[in-house]
């Protein structure tokens, strides 16, 4: 709604302070200049619903504070699910009545106990608000922020609610695990651990034929997910022995990560003819002559190796843990 030209009365700011309910700026109307004809006079920015009605207005209070008084509750039966163990179905409705009863306490407070009158307003001049207008805009908020502070009830009962659900909420956290960096770069294997098969059994390297591969784990640990190992026998075919891991195959065994290190997945098809391991994930491909060095697909680290020796009683033991971490590339990154 633009100005208009016609002559209107003007408001002289130094004859005192204009009231509220009349006050141009509100309506987007320079003090001086002229009232546009389509912006109503006399309009009352300031009302809100129950202003008349004392009685009304508590009721609308504790309609609220009984909103509230849900997401409170669900809150604390939130955290007391989750620390009993969890129940994703009970969880979903304790959720499900923690966000309702806070949402629609927020909409009945707007509704019945702030300004909410609609108002016809002059579009201005679009120019660079002057401190008059900077003024204005914080003292139309301050008609938003002072009805609000007149019911520290609902405020004392806000705090509460805010307080018991932002507790709820920091039980997920806890059940998303321990940090990714702290716990991926070790697994269970160690000083004179005996490589297993999943039923248990210890494996003496003759166990294992030429050609031959296994999944093995560490003794008593079949259920980590970040030990399952790859025990191989390449038998005579040229194995390319690093520098700094010499002493760390069995003859023609050797030992490398099961996990591929795209993208976590079992790395456990075994060509013998090229001694090769492939993915069936993405077809990452690893040479096991060449240090299972990836040769094809979309991994870019090799498979970790797993130092081997024998035991005074013959069985196969690792040396140590793995001297990188297992499983996906990123979580090497910094």
């Amino acid at each position: 709604m633009t100005a208009t030209e016609e002559h209107e009365p003007r408001f002289d700011e130094g004859e005192g302070t204009v009231p509220m309910t009349d006050n141009p700026r509100h309506f987007g109307i320079e003090p001086g200049d002229p009232w546009p004809e389509d912006v109503p006079r006399g309009q009352d920015d300031s009302h809100w619903r129950y202003e008349d009605d004392p009685r009304a207005a508590r009721r609308a209070e504790l309609r609220i504070a009984f909103c509230w008084s849900i997401t409170l509750l669900a809150s604390i039966g939130l955290a007391w699910v989750y620390v009993a163990g969890g129940q994703t179905t009970v969880e979903g409705v304790l959720w499900a009545a923690a966000l309702l009863g806070l949402g629609v306490g927020f909409v009945m407070w707007g509704r019945d106990l702030l300004p909410n009158r609609e108002v016809i307003a002059s579009r201005g001049h679009h120019e660079v608000s002057d401190e008059g207008w900077r003024n204005s805009v914080a003292e139309a908020l301050s008609r938003g922020v002072e009805p609000m502070a007149r019911r520290p009830f609902l405020f004392k009962m806000l705090g509460a609610v805010g307080g018991a659900f932002g507790l709820a909420a920091l039980f997920p956290l806890a059940s998303l695990g321990s940090r990714p960096h702290r716990n991926l770069y070790h697994t269970l294997w160690g000083p004179n651990v005996r490589l297993t098969t999943e039923d248990g059994r210890p494996i003496r390297p003759s166990d294992l034929p030429v050609d031959g591969i296994l999944t093995v784990f560490p003794n008593g640990n079949v259920d980590d997910g970040l030990s399952p190992t790859l025990l191989m026998n390449v038998g005579s075919s040229p194995f390319k022995v690093q520098p700094q891991r010499v002493g760390w195959n069995i003859g023609g065994l050797v030992a490398f990560s099961k996990i591929c290190t795209h993208a976590g997945c079992p790395a456990s098809l075994y060509n013998t003819e090229t001694h090769q391991l492939v993915c069936p994930c993405h077809q990452s491909t690893f040479d096991v002559l060449e240090d299972c060095k990836p040769v094809f697909g979309p991994a870019s680290r090799s498979l970790p190796q797993l130092p081997l020796a024998v035991d005074s009683e013959g069985y196969l033991v690792s040396q140590s843990d793995y001297t990188e971490p297992v499983g996906p590339g990123f979580w090497n990154r910094k």
